[in-house]
């Protein structure tokens, strides 16, 4: 393979095909019920217990603007943790690990809405799929919000 290797887990959302570095994954794991968070800022659907840690779930399809979904058993939650931060996004499937060169990943360049959350595009043999970083999903006030939501709750 031709320049650096980049592993990357691939989900499904709705019919958008969605990648993780592998380096920011921790896990993943079946849904389950999600608790309401008061305080947080929309783009977070609440909180899960993740063997006894409190994670928040960020909301995956408003930030890509697709139709809510309620939680079905099927879906699936990756956790991440970069930097220290944990959070899961809750996918309606986790497809699976694929190995692409840095080089196959096309940035999107400057543009508005939702592409700002994306740091590019892997072209992969069956599709494209968007990659994203997990350290830009939320936005340095949604970032501010979050935290003084999980200080009330004592998750911190």
């Amino acid at each position: 393979m031709r320049g650096n290797a980049l592993q990357l887990l691939v989900a499904e959302i709705g019919a958008l095909r969605f990648g993780l570095r592998l380096s920011d994954v921790r896990e993943v794991v079946r849904a389950v019920a999600i608790d309401p968070l008061p305080g947080a800022p929309d783009i977070v659907e609440g909180l899960i217990n993740v063997r006894g840690e409190v994670v928040p779930v960020l909301d995956v399809r408003q930030r890509f603007g697709l139709a809510p979904k309620p939680v079905d058993l099927d879906d699936h939650m990756i956790v991440t943790d970069s930097s220290g931060f944990v959070s899961a996004f809750r996918v309606d499937r986790a497809e699976g690990i694929v190995e692409c060169a840095e080089a196959d990943i096309d940035t999107l360049g400057e543009a508005s809405g939702a592409v700002e959350y994306v740091a590019g595009v892997a072209k992969l043999a069956d599709g494209m799929v968007l990659v994203h970083d997990v350290r830009t999903f939320l936005s340095a006030p949604e970032v501010g919000l979050l935290s003084a939501a999980l200080t009330t709750v004592g998750a911190a």
